[in-house]
């Protein structure tokens, strides 16, 4: 008996790194001993008192119950300070802050709360996968507009409003942009502002990279009237080493959050309390922790330097995030190839900037997310 899956799975493909990670293990079990440079997940730990609340809270018995949808009041004051403090942005607790099970399970309840069949979505190309995905199974449209070096990787505005946007009701940014690490200005965010007003466009900023190589965390929200045409994501996983932990959160207007909670609220629970607890704890380090996680996080990048150096790829030095993108050497027609070189030549892998869409194609992107041992032993494999 053959049961046909929903038209709407046709839509989408495997995650690129779902399929590649089948490789990676694959040549691992041959015996190749596979450097992978490619998956932005921090390997660093949380600081040691976030670990502590978790442990303490966990021993309590009156913690393993259901969870409120809206999240514990103590984690959204915590992200409200957190957001006061770092982005001068005031955010009401109450009711314009919405925990998350990590910010990507946001991405696909704020397409399912506004997106309809026929209404199409602005995406970055280059961009993050997800939110093409997430338009696509949403039953919407994806128009992509291009994000060139030339332009200093920020949407060309002008030429989208010669375009017909009566279908666009959601666009998508990410500043510090994943994956060319372009930092945000001020004057950028007001002019998405104005745009988003001229079109009745609600813009989704993610935010998940703004305090990493980046001395100047800024927030879509701090600009007058975004709260009107705006909600931001943002998360713990880069910011404070808590990937797997899955700690997001989505900041907005009441009724923009009470929207996406409709559906939230009949996809899962709320997160377990000690973890939330912990992560309010996160929240409340000081600038410390972010100067001691970017000091090594500077150093692993000059190793990528000396990498691409080798390699003869060329980049850009103003790039914030986990990353660094770069151009391919001449000689190659793509990042595909060059990326599929260093892996069965050298059991390297490296990401092939073409997974996050054709402007991406002639470059790669390289991962901070590696020890000093790692690197040492990649610069030794390249001489």
């Amino acid at each position: 008996m053959e049961i046909k899956t929903a038209e709407r799975i046709n839509t989408v493909q495997e995650y690129y790194f779902s399929q590649k990670l089948r490789e990676l293990e694959r040549l691992k079990k041959e015996g190749k001993k596979i450097i992978n440079l490619g998956i932005g997940s921090p390997d660093l730990p949380p600081h040691p008192d976030v670990i502590k609340v978790l442990q303490s809270e966990s021993e309590k018995k009156d913690v393993h119950a259901y969870q409120s949808y809206r999240g514990d009041y103590r984690l959204r004051s915590a992200i409200s300070e957190w957001y006061k403090k770092w982005y001068h942005v005031s955010i009401d607790p109450e009711t314009e802050i919405l925990p998350l099970i990590g910010s990507k399970e946001g991405l696909m309840h704020i397409c399912m709360a506004y997106l309809n069949p026929g209404d199409e979505a602005l995406v970055p190309n280059p961009g993050y996968p997800t939110y093409a995905a997430a338009v696509r199974l949403a039953g919407a449209g994806v128009r992509e507009y291009p994000l060139k070096q030339e332009n200093q990787y920020f949407p060309d505005l002008n030429a989208l409003r010669k375009q017909k946007t009566n279908r666009v009701k959601l666009m998508f940014v990410n500043y510090p942009h994943m994956p060319t690490g372009r930092t945000p200005e001020m004057e950028l965010f007001k002019d998405l502002i104005a745009f988003a007003y001229e079109n009745n466009i609600l813009l989704v900023h993610d935010n998940p990279y703004s305090f990493i190589l980046n001395d100047s965390p800024l927030s879509l929200l701090a600009v007058e009237g975004a709260m009107d045409v705006a909600l931001e994501l943002n998360s713990l996983s880069k910011s404070h080493n808590m990937a797997g932990w899955r700690v997001g959160m989505l900041c907005g207007r009441a009724d923009r959050i009470e929207a996406v909670l409709r559906f939230k609220s009949n996809m899962d629970s709320g997160m377990f309390l000690p973890v939330q607890l912990a992560a309010a704890r996160a929240l409340k380090l000081d600038k410390n922790w972010y100067d001691d996680l970017n000091r090594i996080y500077r150093q692993r990048r000059e190793a990528v330097y000396d990498m691409l150096n080798k390699l003869n790829c060329f980049y850009d030095k103003q790039q914030a995030g986990l990353f660094v993108w770069a151009k391919v050497p001449e000689g190659y027609d793509d990042g595909f190839r060059f990326s599929d070189d260093l892996l069965y030549k050298k059991d390297i892998f490296i990401t092939p900037g073409g997974i996050f869409g054709s402007e991406g194609n002639h470059y790669i992107r390289v991962s901070l997310c590696s020890h000093k041992e790692i690197w040492d032993e990649v610069l030794m494999r390249l001489s």
